[in-house]
């Protein structure tokens, strides 16, 4: 991930290759009468927490979706919830994108996927990967996107310590202390697109994860466990506090996990996904 510098309209210009995991909160839509109305089911930690209004990005989805496309109906949406809370994820972004899919279909607006991101990129910067998955590389402030070979079915394992970073802290605490270090993007992608994981692995960087580390000494401790595990790379995801290994197989991100287990950390095995299919 690469910050560029900050823009006019208060966002910054970002450079950074996205990608789907496995791990991901269960979306149930159905039509009511009006309104939007929202219900929570929590199989993770904090997810009590969650706001049921406005505040929540399904709402804001929803109710955008119902006023930008004159719904003369309301929408009943179930979320089951597996993704961790404040983790640096793109939890609530990737069920805001569900919500805008499920609406599509349900009330068969036959909208494109150019169509649903344009909407997308007004509930979040990082809506419209969402909409869309798979591996990307997303710049401007997030919402412009280009498509790069899917990197799928690789071993994943995520470590989400306690606590949580508010991005806007991140981000001007990166302002006033920038890095001279970045990633080279350029070649991450093309390592990408001959499917070569093992140089992506050595070559990801997060401009972040310094700023974070400083003030969360637990990141960089859980990045040194990671590779003396087994895993082959390692980084802090988005804002963090989360931070992701790269295993060779998935016996070995089973091993990686079970090191972990007496931390008191939240843990998950996942793998990589490919890209939304319309």
């Amino acid at each position: 991930m690469d910050i560029l510098g900050k823009r006019s309209d208060g966002y910054h210009d970002v450079e950074m290759i996205l990608q789907s995991i496995a791990l991901a909160d269960t979306i149930e839509l159905s039509k009511i009468d009006r309104n939007v109305k929202l219900e929570i089911i929590s199989e993770i930690t904090g997810a009590e927490t969650l706001p049921l209004d406005e505040n929540n990005l399904i709402v804001k989805a929803a109710k955008l979706m119902i006023k930008t496309y004159k719904i003369n109906s309301g929408v009943f949406i179930r979320l089951t919830k597996k993704i961790p809370i404040a983790a640096g994820l793109a939890g609530g972004s990737t069920d805001a994108a569900a919500v805008i899919r499920g609406m599509n279909e349900l009330f068969n607006l036959h909208l494109t996927t150019d169509e649903l991101c344009e909407v997308a990129a007004q509930i979040g910067s990082d809506v419209p990967f969402c909409v869309v998955g798979g591996t990307c590389l997303a710049y401007g402030r997030g919402e412009k996107l280009k498509r790069l070979s899917d990197l799928q079915n690789i071993p994943i394992v995520l470590v989400k310590p306690r606590g949580a970073i508010p991005t806007a802290w991140a981000y001007k605490t990166y302002d006033s202390d920038k890095s001279d270090e970045h990633p080279n993007n350029s070649e991450i992608c093309e390592a990408i697109n001959i499917s070569d994981y093992e140089a992506v692995a050595e070559l990801m960087f997060n401009v972040l994860e310094r700023v974070a580390i400083k003030k969360y000494s637990a990141i960089n401790t859980i990045k040194e466990k990671l590779f003396e595990s087994g895993a082959i790379g390692a980084m802090m995801s988005g804002s963090g506090p989360t931070v992701f290994g790269i295993a060779k197989t998935q016996n070995e991100a089973k091993k990686i996990a079970d090191s972990f287990k007496d931390s008191g950390y939240q843990i998950f095995v996942t793998e990589t996904v490919g890209r939304v299919r319309n």
